[in-house]
């Protein structure tokens, strides 16, 4: 049976430069304070976005629990202050002619909103390419990908694929996990060091996206 992949967008088809992930945080906080008051400097609530990623994976989920603020409205704001960094973003050179290569059918499923899964994918030339096979956390009214299996299921519900015949490739363990448990292979993206290297529910695991597509040829028949 011939497998789909399915690509995270974020830190996945392009980089997350640190100053990028600087200036995420630093938004997420600015939503926080800007939009719902939280009594807060910029300072200190930017260490509480970088708190709440070590502690949910989530930069949004310590407004949401401390302040109790609906995780949807803190899920729209941010991606309303997020629009404005999209030019930031470096697209990878010839990624898209290294996609057209793999055999494999591919779609993308991002927590990023739909809006900005559009833009980013137009900004980095990846729109044509995945049009009408993109999708977003909140095309099934969920704002996270690393709470339950119920999304993944949604989402293959959806493109008319079993989990089984699925890879699901991303940069964040967290979202592997719920991938696995849902029944598909799972594909973990890295920079540096594997630091997920002893996690069992990732099956396989490559530096950067030229040795990820190489592996996905290689181990997968994509």
């Amino acid at each position: 049976m011939q497998k789909t992949i399915i690509w995270d967008l974020d830190n996945t088809l392009y980089f997350e430069t640190e100053e990028y992930k600087n200036k995420l945080n630093e938004v997420t906080a600015k939503a926080a304070i800007k939009d719902f008051n939280i009594p807060l400097d910029i300072q200190t609530a930017t260490e509480k976005v970088k708190e709440s990623y070590l502690t949910y994976r989530d930069g949004l989920e310590i407004f949401a629990k401390e302040y109790k603020i609906p995780h949807k409205k803190l899920y729209i704001s941010y991606h309303n202050y997020k629009s404005d960094l999209i030019s930031m973003i470096e697209p990878y050179p010839g990624l898209l002619e290294q996609l057209k290569s793999l055999k494999c059918p591919q779609f993308v499923f991002s927590t990023s909103s739909r809006d900005i899964c559009e833009k980013i994918l137009k900004h980095i030339g990846l729109y044509d390419f995945f049009k009408e096979r993109f999708y977003s956390v909140e095309d099934f009214d969920v704002y996270k990908k690393n709470e339950s299996t119920n999304v993944y299921q949604k989402l293959c519900e959806t493109i008319g694929k079993k989990p089984q015949d699925c890879i699901f490739v991303d940069d964040s363990y967290s979202n592997l996990n719920f991938a696995k448990q849902t029944g598909m292979s799972t594909v973990r993206i890295y920079y540096r060091n594997n630091s997920a290297k002893d996690m069992s529910f990732i099956d396989s695991a490559y530096k950067g996206i030229t040795e990820c597509i190489i592996g996905l040829k290689k181990d997968y028949d994509c």
